[in-house]
């Protein structure tokens, strides 16, 4: 039964009743769902649990009690529908709907709250702005357009309603429904008018125009000095957002080149930009666009990359730092329908999907950049390194992986060597403990390595893996054991004394060593009195001791 998400919150009943009740946590959550697209409260299922106690009764008096208490603690927000309810176990708990809102909602203390996924935090000065435009966004779906239902082409309502009957993700209940109860179901339509959505999806071209803003898009490819040899553009709102995903990717030939690898890998060709990719960015760019702001969706091709952008900031709350695990929609109705099309991957997962086939290709992950009314995404086509890409394509021919371990692999097969606070940070993980779902397999199965311990914890690939793929890796001292590049460093201060870190590093550095593992080691040489250090910490020189 129990399901949280952005739009259900769970709490229990101690936070209504008795002497450790709080309202006051209770009606932050509700100016929460307020400022979002709304939600329900259900109240009476302790924190994990899944059901309410057995022998748990709510009172209409609490129910009453609560309601009236959370509507004096909040303003601009609607709440409907409280309802006590008897869960198969025999235990009573209580739900109501709280109301989105187009106002600002806040307590009744001035605070403002937002919804980040399943999360409330407060907004500070620099993002009530931000959440204005989101709170008229919210609503540009459902406002209903003066069009009635028998304006709306047959052909067009038949083509949609037959899409959502032939999907494997939509539910039974639903594609048994009339086809105006499908209309209904996906907000295109309410009583005999179309809402913005309806019109987007099922409309004319001349009904289409008449949004504010259809969903425009300009494709422009540049040769090596920049210069635009080819353009095409779809401003006329002559197709739904079906139809101009489709016609973009048959016209974005330039996306689909390939590169040929010499024999011994075990792949033959690696394209530029992945088909996946390309469509989950496409999607993403209409699914997230701001519907009021009078921009195009642009996609430029430069011979050593590509950018695609699209009016309006990230959704509140997402940020290019946190994008792979922070959720949040802008459009919801419109994802919900994406979704069930089978046009974008589940929901939150899209950029999962595009990380875990950067990493298998060996990539450079996407350049995010955002402000206040628009948003980019850059991706480069080049491989990184041949090497880490033939160690990727021996580990998924011969383990399943996880995408999350897929992507976790990539990052270190490129990188060689690398700390887990490193990977952490390129991976958005706030800290070192949430990293061990994203490894632990890779540890178990010995596809990695790990060396130190806590902080000071590095990971490589295994030596093994690398040999049983048959990979001709050049030796570098990068993954070389820390006592193996403490010898090394003896034998240079012999043949050198009196050196700077600097000119030991400029010695080694055509062997790939890292500055960062040269200082420990020098560090820990001298702490173990095997070399001697003199001068200022500006001037610091080292010998053999």
């Amino acid at each position: 039964m129990r399901i949280e998400n952005s739009q259900i919150e769970y709490k229990s009943l101690r936070k209504v009743d008795g002497h450790k009740a709080d309202l006051t946590d209770l009606a932050e959550t509700c100016v929460c769902l307020a400022n979002a697209q709304g939600g329900l409260i259900v109240i009476g299922i302790e924190d994990k649990a899944k059901e309410p106690p057995t022998e748990q009764t709510i009172s209409q008096e609490l129910v009453n009690k609560t309601v009236s208490r959370l509507q004096s603690l909040t303003s601009g927000v609607g709440f409907a529908n409280p309802e006590i309810l008897t869960h198969t176990n025999g235990g009573q708990y209580f739900q109501f709907k709280v109301f989105s809102t187009n106002q600002i909602a806040v307590t009744s203390k001035g605070k403002v709250f937002m919804r980040v996924a399943d999360t409330c935090v407060p907004v500070d000065g620099n993002d009530l702005a931000r959440l204005v435009a989101e709170k008229n966004t919210f609503q540009w779906e459902l406002a209903l357009r003066e069009v009635m239902l028998e304006a709306i082409l047959p052909e067009h309502i038949s083509s949609f309603v037959s899409d959502i009957r032939k999907s494997d993700r939509v539910n039974e209940f639903i594609k048994e429904k009339s086809d105006v109860e499908i209309l209904e179901h996906y907000h295109f339509l309410e009583g005999q008018n179309l809402t913005n959505l309806g019109i987007l999806w099922l409309g004319t071209p001349a009904q289409r125009r008449r949004l504010t803003y259809p969903i425009t898009i300009d494709y422009i490819v540049y040769d090596d000095m920049e210069n635009k040899i080819r353009k095409e553009h779809w401003h006329d709102a002559g197709l739904n957002p079906k139809e101009l995903i489709l016609a973009v990717e048959k016209q974005a030939i330039e996306l689909k080149y390939s590169y040929e690898l010499p024999d011994g890998l075990f792949r033959k060709k690696v394209p530029f930009y992945d088909a996946v990719i390309i469509r989950e960015l496409l999607v993403n760019a209409i699914a997230h666009k701001s519907y009021l702001i009078s921009n195009d969706i642009t996609i430029k091709v430069f011979t050593d990359s590509m950018t695609i952008s699209n009016p309006g900031s990230l959704p509140l709350g997402v940020t290019k730092n946190n994008i792979l695990h922070k959720k949040q929609r802008r459009n919801p109705y419109l994802i919900d329908v994406l979704h069930d099309l089978g046009l974008m991957e589940s929901e939150g997962s899209g950029y999962d999907k595009i990380y875990e086939i950067l990493g298998r290709d060996s990539k450079a992950y996407p350049v995010v950049e955002t402000d206040f009314d628009s948003t980019s995404v850059m991706l480069t086509p080049q491989i990184e390194d041949l090497e880490a890409l033939a160690i990727m394509d021996f580990v998924l021919q011969n383990y399943p992986l996880r995408p999350r371990e897929i992507m976790t692999l990539g990052i270190i097969a490129r990188h060689q060597k690398i700390l887990a606070t490193q990977l952490s940070t390129i991976l958005q993980l706030q800290d070192d403990e949430r990293l061990r779902p994203f490894s632990s397999k890779l540890l178990d199965e010995k596809i990695i390595i790990s060396r130190g311990q806590k902080k000071a914890t590095e990971f490589l690939v295994n030596p093994a893996i690398i040999s049983a793929a048959k990979i001709n890796q050049k030796p570098t001292l990068k993954t070389v054991e820390p006592h193996v590049l403490e010898a090394l460093i003896i034998e240079d201060l012999r043949v050198y004394p009196n050196s700077k870190i600097s000119e030991i590093y400029e010695r080694m550095k055509r062997e790939e060593v890292s500055l960062d593992d040269l200082r420990k080691a020098v560090y820990r040489l001298v702490k173990n009195v095997r070399i001697t250090v003199s001068g200022g910490k500006t001037y610091r020189i080292y010998k053999v001791a």
